[in-house]
């Protein structure tokens, strides 16, 4: 087969999928010496609007973009990592995690408030499981509505279209920082919420590069891994691995790197919702083992979970 001239990148269709891409397959496009080309793709979770978990879950918007490298039609696939199923395709490597954006949550509000400042009763729309059992531990005295769809959908609900079309019918959604930031939309969002307050998804706000396994390009593109982001994201992840649940799931987990630190360390804060109860445990240890501290940490959660005991927020102490 004939060499493509250019770096064919596969990515979602969407409008955020397409930003991201275009904004790393450049970098990608530079590294490899080649013009970029993206590959668009639908996945089953851009056509179906049902929840996550009715139509696949885990995996439901990479599997496709993946197939568009296996099958030669793309070079490069580049995902959202917090969609990534946290079971590897021997068929595909992972070699590189560039550096994160901010992985918190937002909240966009109609008027233009605070979590804090919502009245009571107040319409509050997100199609994450996690982020539903947080705000309902936050702010038991909201109303939260399931919701799916794109940004520019999601921010239609509270902001109405921007053609006039589309009346406003909630008070305010929860959305990811990084998203609205890759889109040049933060100037909507009404507050940025502490990871204390709302925990984000296992590799929120980072991005995953695949090659197929054996890919001459490996090499060339692991120069835009980013180390703390990656030991950050191999924690969050083994994690979401050990507790045995996917990407939809009420688990919301946080790794920061201290590279001041010799050698680095890493503290990864975590959240799951169990039984009406929100379980936080949280540990510290050398970026070195970010996947034992991650397995660690979920064995912690899911043995708070079967004594259905409310622990104390374990502020880094490692788990012993």
């Amino acid at each position: 087969m004939t060499r493509s001239r250019t770096l064919r990148v596969a990515t979602r269709r969407s409008a955020l999928a397409l930003a991201q891409s275009t904004q790393v397959g450049a970098r990608l496009a530079e590294l490899a010496g080649r013009p970029l080309e993206l590959v668009e793709v639908v996945t089953a979770g851009d056509t179906d609007p049902s929840p996550l978990a009715q139509i696949g879950g885990t995996g439901v918007f990479v599997t496709a973009v993946r197939r568009a490298v296996v099958e030669g039609r793309a070079d490069v696939a580049v995902h959202s990592l917090k969609d990534l199923p946290t079971a590897g395709d021997h068929r595909l490597d992972l070699v590189a995690v560039p550096e994160r954006a901010d992985p918190r949550d937002v909240l966009v509000s109609r008027a233009g408030g605070g979590l804090a400042e919502l009245p009571a009763g107040a319409r509050i729309g997100t199609g994450s499981p996690r982020r539903r059992a947080q705000l309902a531990f936050a702010r038991p005295d909201l109303e939260v509505l399931d919701l799916r769809g794109n940004v520019d959908t999601r921010l239609a609900r509270v902001l109405g279209g921007s053609d006039g079309a589309t009346a406003p019918d909630l008070d305010a959604v929860v959305l990811a920082a990084a998203g609205l930031a890759r889109l040049g939309r933060t100037g909507v969002i009404s507050e940025y919420l502490d990871p204390e307050v709302m925990l984000p998804a296992p590799g929120q706000g980072a991005l995953a590069v695949e090659v197929s396994a054996g890919s001459g390009l490996a090499d060339t593109l692991r120069a835009l891994d980013h180390p703390p982001t990656r030991a950050a994201v191999t924690a969050e992840r083994s994690l979401l691995a050990a507790l045995g649940v996917g990407c939809s799931a009420p688990v919301g987990a946080l790794g920061a790197v201290d590279g001041a630190d010799e050698p680095p360390t890493i503290r990864v804060r975590a959240v799951l919702a169990t039984h009406g109860t929100l379980l936080r445990r949280s540990t510290t240890g050398p970026t070195a083992s970010a996947d034992r501290l991650g397995r660690d940490l979920a064995g912690a959660l899911l043995a708070d979970a079967r004594t259905q005991e409310r622990p104390t927020i374990d502020r880094g102490r490692p788990i012993r």
